[in-house]
């Protein structure tokens, strides 16, 4: 890779090209009146449809940005992740997220050693003890049957998995309702301990190294109140942890520990242990392996589809053409499906804590923007949100996911002649249109919409786990393309740690007032300080 990929001649054409777009001539309103752009832009690939057609680029943009891809070299260095190469260099790890969807039979080498053995005996685990669980042969302490499952871990150890578990609602047919203890807010345990009946509970503590402290404070919430009720804790906990971490001990029994990856980041983690757990309670064992299995499906194809019919390059190439040469600072996820409402909380993690770095992977200061804001909800709740910005304010690029097939299709009422799945379709095929052509109004400059906002449209046919593995993929892979083209490291997180350093001295004068109600407080920041007096006072 050059020493300064935006120094290259493909970057600069890129930079002069994005002058070219803002010529009246290449508004999108004109762009779009060719009758084979939507055959041109856009494709099918790992069970997925992609529409790229409203996007601002023409032929000349999209093959300067596949010669950028083929410049960064970033299929050989995907490649080269799915194959086990070290790729993480911060950390001197592989990322292997991949591997635990891989059915293929074949192995995959870290450091000379085989993971695939250790990856089928953890889903092998997986199975049995759901299926114990299901067929009422694992108990609580009074003998109980689990119909509630709560999964205490934060960041990587929840949203994938909320998300997956939100997306396939309409098949958990297993009896147990999904909880999720991620805040250390009290609040957020008492409105779950509310829901549930303690007898018949499950706690899944899921965290790799089994230090993160939100997670702890509130495994020991869980065992107090497992206790206040006569309950053993061990009969109602699992651990999802690293092997010979504080959570794999024999001096902290729980029913089972399942171990984790070190090539696994939490973010990227829901296809293992992390995600297999609690999805196949939920949902069943078979179900997470569908799951599992359309996610390699997608693998496969961000792997070793071409280039100019790769979904996830494809995307990450417009993403950054849309953010490093046309200004965008934002994307929206716009989901017309309400199971699929945890999908954007889910990438906004994945890719904002992946993308959102300063400096490249061999240490020098990246001379561009990585990464921008992202944000969503389903539509049409979203058009009635913040739409009005969308069409008239600052212009964001949008992603619309639309779902041929919903999953429930008992309820044919029309209203003004379609039923609501159509009424739902009409405005996802309005929508990207309104944005791309805009409407003049001299007479009414309120009414007036500019028009030549972009946004894509990705096409599911239904809510199976195969396609919400397929989804994931999908995002999982056009996020590491787009680190990969900046060379910045997709898998460390070290913008995390600041934060939680200050909070740890704090927490100490918090320990120091508890244990002494004389005690001063002193961190160091009279701002800190005043806001511990509000805190210990219980007024404003």
């Amino acid at each position: 890779m050059p020493t300064n990929f935006t120094e290259t001649k493909t970057w600069k054409k890129l930079a002069a090209s994005a002058q070219r777009m803002l010529l009246p001539e290449n508004h999108l309103r004109h762009l779009l009146k060719n009758k084979n752009r939507f055959s041109e832009y856009s494709c099918s690939g790992g069970g997925v449809f992609l529409d790229w057609s409203r996007q601002r680029v023409d032929n000349e943009i999209m093959q300067l940005l596949l010669d950028l891809a083929k410049e960064t070299g970033v299929q050989k260095r995907f490649s080269d992740m799915v194959t086990g190469e070290v790729v993480n260099l911060t950390e001197n790890r592989a990322a292997l997220h991949t591997a635990a969807r891989d059915f293929s039979g074949q192995p995959v080498y870290v450091n000379n050693t085989d993971v695939m053995p250790e990856i089928r005996r953890v889903r092998d685990e997986i199975r049995k003890f759901s299926e114990q669980v299901a067929a009422g042969r694992i108990l609580g302490t009074t003998g109980k049957p689990f119909r509630h499952v709560v999964v205490i871990g934060i960041g990587g150890s929840y949203l994938g998995t909320e998300f997956a578990a939100s997306a396939l609602q309409g098949m958990a047919d297993t009896g147990i309702e999904l909880h999720f203890l991620s805040n250390v807010d009290v609040d957020c345990f008492g409105g779950i301990a509310a829901q549930i009946d303690p007898e018949a509970t499950l706690w899944i503590v899921i965290s790799k190294s089994y230090t993160t402290t939100e997670t702890s404070a509130n495994e020991k919430l869980a065992k107090n109140y497992l206790s206040s009720y006569g309950l053993k804790p061990e009969d109602h906990m699992v651990a999802v942890t690293s092997r010979g971490s504080p959570g794999d001990d024999s001096s902290n029994p729980v029913r089972q520990v399942f171990h984790m990856f070190d090539f696994i980041g939490g973010r990227f983690s829901v296809s293992s242990a992390v995600g297999g757990v609690p999805l196949s309670l939920y949902l069943g064992y078979e179900r997470f392996e569908r799951f599992l299995k359309g996610a390699g499906e997608m693998d496969r194809h961000a792997q070793k589809a071409p280039a100019e019919s790769n979904l996830p390059l494809i995307s990450a190439l417009i993403s950054i053409w849309n953010n490093n040469f046309l200004g965008y600072p934002a994307f929206g996820i716009i989901p017309y499906s309400t199971p699929l409402s945890r999908l954007p909380a889910h990438i906004q993690q994945l890719y904002m804590e992946s993308t959102g770095k300063a400096v490249t992977q061999q240490g020098r200061q990246v001379e561009t923007d990585t990464g921008v804001i992202i944000f969503g909800e389903p539509g049409t709740n979203a058009q009635h949100s913040f739409f009005q910005l969308a069409h008239q304010g600052r212009p964001i690029p949008l992603e619309f996911i639309g779902v041929i097939n919903p999953y429930y299709n008992d309820y044919e009422t029309t209203s003004k002649g379609v039923t609501n799945h159509q009424e739902l379709w009409a405005n996802l095929i309005a929508q990207p249109r309104a944005l791309a052509c805009g409407s003049e109004n001299e007479a009414h400059p309120a009414r007036n919409f500019p028009g030549n906002r972009p946004s894509s449209v990705m096409l599911l046919s239904s809510l199976s786990p195969e396609n919400i593995g397929r989804l994931l993929s999908f995002y999982e892979a056009r996020t590491v393309y787009e680190a990969f083209i900046w060379d910045i490291n997709p898998f460390d997180q070290y913008g995390v740690e600041l934060g939680k350093t200050l909070a740890s001295d704090i927490r100490k004068q918090m320990a120091d007032k508890n244990n002494n109600p004389e005690h001063r407080f002193a961190t160091g920041d009279p701002v800190s300080d005043a806001y511990l007096e509000i805190l210990f006072s219980g007024n404003l």
